[in-house]
């Protein structure tokens, strides 16, 4: 199958051009100088984690500048901007480990949080090593002209536009919000085998949400997007004029849609964000540490066909600018393009330090965690199908009676057994072979590695999401991007209420 490579955007393709501004030096200097580290600090941290023994000690720095505005009924009804900054320190002993933070980020603080881990994590002592080398990394994101640097004004300004935009779309809308929110984290990773990274990771994303009513009759519409990218991005490229009228044609949508049938039949997934089912019913079912556990569905299916052979799905940490990407992952390691499934063959797991080592298996750069609050885990970056050689319109044609699932909201997924629901937020019948009536409240129902045995067509036209994904796993958050092609599984179970 050929390879396809997204777009820095949601749709064509992209080169991988880097942006030099984002120097790992810098943001070292920037720890060093403003908080006060320095090499043989470090080592001493290390030194007092592994005091107890322990295989391996990490230290995670962490400086975050975030704020946010909101706009409800054409007011700004919040506002806010802080600074967090913190380290958490983990020791590994076999698969035992020990984590500990602090908010203070004194000497003194930090060998007391060293300590706290190594006797959480006791074990057979090895010596640290003195000195660290720095990991080559990519420069896949800008840190200038990025939104946090931009005046309060200028968002307002972007959130007022899309409140105009979306009561211009239809006199049935009845209610808007708007909200806008950025960041920039920097991270430096620091560890006993030597490794040193560090990052300054934009992120920054715009959101629409309304309220449509005809009479009795109430919907809902909302959209938005953004992604490691400079403010230029929300001015030319996805405007809140885009995600307004994006968000205020859902909701006029829904109030015309009829009830969605129910039973099995032929379902017909679009492209971009319906990706999301991808990453739920079978993105975290391949990530190494469920594996190594055998608490997944793909536990010990490796070399095994697993999907139709049209099926072949990447994880790919690399795409600029994309949501979902990192230079380097919260452990500092590089971030990579993982191949999981091939062609239907199941080829690997995403792994992070501690799965690759106990398992036997490579680092995939995917160990990432909310905060340093948090510890590291095998997660996702920007999870899709490729695309395969089928036209969408052909894929649509081919439908006697089905399903037509073009946006997606909630969904639950047991990663044991890989069963999911998904509730359909914009969904169409399809009745001898074209689009017809859109319906209302249409959950897919199924399981993750059964339901990719049925894909039977596979379009041309790979797109991924606008830049909105979070995915929560342990408690944990973390940004990520999802994206598939138009597809078609020749059954699924939908629930609905009518015929």
């Amino acid at each position: 199958m050929p390879r396809t490579v997204p777009s820095a955007q949601p749709n064509g393709t992209s080169n991988t051009t880097s942006h030099p501004a984002n120097d790992m030096r810098a943001t070292r200097q920037f720890f060093y100088e403003r908080l006060g580290l320095s090499d043989r600090l470090l080592e001493r941290c290390l030194g007092e984690a592994l005091s107890a023994g322990g295989d391996y000690a990490d230290l995670y720095f962490e400086y975050v500048t975030a704020s946010s505005l909101g706009l409800d009924e054409s007011l700004v009804k919040s506002a806010s901007q802080g600074i967090s900054a913190g380290c958490g320190i983990r020791v590994v002993s076999g698969e035992r480990t020990g984590y500990a933070y602090t908010d203070d980020l004194s000497a003194e603080r930090l060998l007391r949080a060293a300590r706290t881990a190594a006797y959480i994590a006791s074990g057979p002592a090895k010596q640290p090593i003195a000195g660290f080398t720095e990991a080559a990394a990519p420069s896949l994101y800008p840190i200038a002209g990025l939104s946090v640097d931009a005046e309060v004004s200028a968002k307002l300004e972007l959130l007022q536009r899309a409140d105009r935009a979306a009561r211009a779309y239809d006199a049935r809308i009845v209610q808007v919000r708007a909200s806008f929110a950025d960041e920039l984290r920097r991270i430096l990773v620091v560890a006993s085998d030597g490794s040193f990274a560090a990052d300054t990771q934009p992120m920054a994303r715009c959101n629409v949400f309304v309220i449509a009513k005809d009479g009795e009759n109430i919907t809902r519409g909302t959209s938005g997007g953004g992604g490691r990218v400079m403010m230029n991005f929300f001015l030319t490229e996805k405007t809140p004029e885009h995600f307004a009228v994006e968000a205020a044609r859902q909701a006029v949508l829904q109030l015309s849609a009829v009830a969605a049938p129910a039973g099995e039949m032929e379902v017909v997934l679009g492209p971009g964000w319906p990706g999301i089912l991808l990453h739920e019913a079978v993105g975290h079912g391949l990530e190494a540490d469920f594996n190594r556990k055998k608490t997944s569905a793909f536990a010990g299916l490796i070399g095994q066909q697993v999907a139709s052979p049209k099926v072949t799905v990447v994880d790919n940490g690399v795409i600029p600018n994309r949501r979902g990407s990192l230079n380097v992952d919260d452990e500092g390691s590089p971030t990579q393009e993982t191949v999981l499934i091939e062609n239907g063959v199941l080829k690997g797991y995403l792994s992070d330090k501690l799965s690759a080592r106990l398992m036997g298996i490579a680092d995939t750069g995917n160990g990432r965690r909310e905060s340093y609050q948090h510890i590291p885990m095998p997660r996702m970056t920007n999870t899709y199908m490729l695309s395969g050689e089928d036209a969408p319109e052909d894929i649509l044609r081919s439908v006697k009676r089905g399903l037509y699932a073009v946006n997606f909201g909630g969904g639950q997924v047991d990663i044991t057994n890989g069963k999911f629901v998904f509730s359909a937020s914009e969904a169409y019948l399809i009745e001898d072979g074209k689009i017809t009536a859109p319906v209302k409240n249409a959950t897919l129902i199924g399981n993750g590695p059964e339901a990719l045995k049925y894909v039977s067509m596979v379009g041309n036209d790979l797109a991924l999401d606008e830049g909105v994904g979070t995915c929560g796993k342990a408690g944990q958050s973390v940004p990520v991007g999802v994206g598939m092609p138009t597809i078609k599984l020749d059954k699924m179970t939908v629930g609905g209420t009518g015929n």
